[in-house]
């Protein structure tokens, strides 16, 4: 994982510089392949929906920059960010989302249930909040299990309303698992703002549960990576801690999604909020030359080109497959009826 920056000392010094750079690529990383994606879909490539996580990209990058391999980290039904950012195979993840047997769930997953348990991404879900069961689930087998590692949930303050994220802050509360709550504050809850939909906020939910809270700038990666690398040592000693990131939705609520609710002077706003223009900025200031910038660009972007062609060429998932882990073989000896 890239070693966190904090934010005061990002722009100064090599090492500082160093460190940024790496973050930039996922950044740069997650965002072409969402782009990439977008114009798929559009072409008719990717079955079912999609719901790109463009504009959030400083989120996934930052926390999935203070964790280990064995940490363990539960989605969101707009995921892709936080699986790329955890280390899924680039070629597994698109021949998964164009429902190819080498995707990471032999096609059976798509865009909403991709996982991959040997990286410790328990999967992203299509049912708002679920998630934090899994990971609290998750979290309580590290504890049980000693292995010191923890396991983070992320969601948005869309799914605050559901009554399993209640469920879930009070049991790690209680039992004070090493459970890390990210929620990814893009101000919507699909079609409506949140503001609307909430009498309440974050901070309050996390007081009355006795969970500390940390606020951050969620479109800016170095502030969020210098903010989980504090917190996720005091997960790992100390129990659960909720991580706020106010962050910006950029797309839909999903792909296809006109946005004709949206408020036009907030949309044309939003390239001032992007995390890849924050970052690259921070970086030319500290240094770096524009060049340089491009080039990552440009070979992420041949990366993305060969996992799509791998997977564009890769066999669909065959007729028996559809019974496979759905029935367990007879026992020796025993016939079937």
């Amino acid at each position: 994982m890239t070693e966190p920056l904090d934010p005061s000392v990002a722009p100064a010094g090599h090492n500082a510089a160093h460190g940024l750079l790496a973050l930039y690529r996922s950044l740069v990383l997650i965002r072409c392949s969402e782009e990439r994606l977008s114009a798929m879909f559009a072409d008719g490539e990717v079955p079912g929906f999609i719901h790109l996580s463009i504009g959030q990209e400083a989120v996934s990058v930052g926390v999935m920059a203070a964790l280990t391999a064995q940490d363990t980290i539960a989605s969101t039904h707009r995921g892709h960010g936080h699986a790329i950012a955890k280390g899924l195979s680039l070629d597994g993840f698109f021949a998964e989302l164009l429902a190819r047997d080498t995707g990471l769930c032999r096609g059976r997953g798509g865009s909403m249930h991709v996982a991959d348990m040997s990286v410790g991404m328990l999967g992203a879900n299509g049912i708002v909040g679920a998630g934090l069961s899994i990971a609290l689930g998750s979290a309580l087998a590290h504890r049980t299990q000693k292995n010191g590692a923890i396991a983070v949930a992320f969601f948005g303050d869309g799914a605050l309303a559901e009554g399993l994220v209640h469920e879930c802050l009070n049991m790690a509360a209680l039992w004070r698992l090493p459970m890390l709550f990210v929620c990814e504050n893009n101000g919507w809850g699909e079609f409506l703002p949140t503001s609307k939909q909430l009498s309440f906020a974050l901070k309050d939910l996390a007081a009355a549960y006795r969970i500390p809270h940390v606020l951050v700038d969620g479109n800016d990666v170095a502030a969020v990576a210098e903010a989980a690398a504090r917190i996720v040592p005091e997960v790992r000693a100390d129990g659960p801690r909720i991580l706020e990131c106010m962050t910006t939705r950029v797309r839909g609520h999903f792909e296809g999604d006109a946005q004709k609710y949206r408020d036009a002077a907030d949309l044309a706003a939003l390239s001032e909020r992007d995390p890849l223009r924050i970052t690259a900025t921070q970086l030319v200031e500290a240094g770096i030359a524009e060049d340089a910038l491009a080039s990552i660009t440009e070979e992420v972007k041949a990366r993305i080109h060969a996992a799509v062609e791998a997977a564009r060429a890769a066999p669909g998932p065959g007729f028996e497959a559809a019974l496979a882990d759905v029935y367990t073989a007879a026992p020796a000896g025993m016939e079937a009826h």
